[in-house]
C-alpha cells in the first residue's frame, strides 16, 4: 500500500481529489444520470424533513455563516450587525414586529438596527442569546459589532474629527 507522501509525489492534489475524494464516471451522460438520480434522493430527504428540522438546518446554517465571517481577517460590508439580526428573524419565519414583541424591544427601534440607523444596545444582543436559547450567544453577537465598529474606526476618519475638538491636550511625541 503506498503512503500519501508517494502519491503526492507522482501526482498533483487536484489529480489526488479527482481520484480519490469524488470518484465518478467521465462520460457526461452517465455522469448527468448518476446527478439526476442524487437530486432525486436529496429531493425526497428534504421533503421528508419535520419543519423543526429544516429550522434547525436553517438556523445552524446561519451560525456557520457568522462564525466563518468572525473567522476571516476581511470586513465584508454586507454582513453587518442589522443583516445577521434580519436573517435571523427571517429564518424564524417571523414578522419583524412579532419578533420585537418577543424580545420585548420597539418595532421602530429595531427596524433602525436592520437598517443600520441605530447600533444595537447590550439589552438587545443579551436578549438575541436568550431568544435563541443561546444557540447564539451573546458574544457572538458582540463580536460582529465589534468588526463593524473596528472597519469604521480605521475607515471613517469623520469618527475621528468630530471627536478631536473634545480633546484639550494630547501627547507630544509618538510611539511608532
Amino acid at each position: 500500500m503506498k503512503s500519501y507522501k508517494e502519491i503526492e509525489k507522482k501526482h498533483s492534489p487536484e489529480e489526488i481529489a479527482e481520484s480519490l475524494v469524488f470518484p465518478g464516471p467521465k462520460d457526461p451522460v452517465k455522469r448527468e444520470k448518476m446527478l439526476s438520480a442524487l437530486r432525486e434522493v436529496r429531493k425526497q430527504q428534504k421533503e421528508n424533513q419535520s419543519e423543526e428540522s429544516k429550522l434547525i438546518s436553517q438556523l445552524l446554517q446561519l451560525k456557520f455563516l457568522m462564525e466563518d465571517y468572525l473567522k476571516a481577517d476581511s470586513f465584508n460590508k454586507n454582513f453587518y450587525f442589522g443583516y445577521f439580526l434580519n436573517e435571523y428573524i427571517a429564518r424564524l419565519e417571523k414578522k419583524k414586529k412579532q419578533f420585537a414583541q418577543e424580545i420585548d424591544v420597539d418595532p421602530t427601534e429595531l427596524s433602525q438596527i436592520i437598517n443600520k440607523h441605530r447600533k444595537p444596545t447590550e439589552k438587545i444582543i443579551y436578549r438575541l442569546e436568550i431568544h435563541s436559547n443561546r444557540n447564539f450567544p451573546a458574544i457572538m453577537w458582540f463580536k460582529i459589532l465589534e468588526k463593524e465598529r473596528a472597519y469604521e474606526l480605521l475607515h471613517d476618519k469623520s469618527i475621528v474629527n468630530n471627536e478631536r475638538s473634545h480633546v484639550k491636550q494630547q501627547l507630544k511625541f509618538s510611539l511608532t
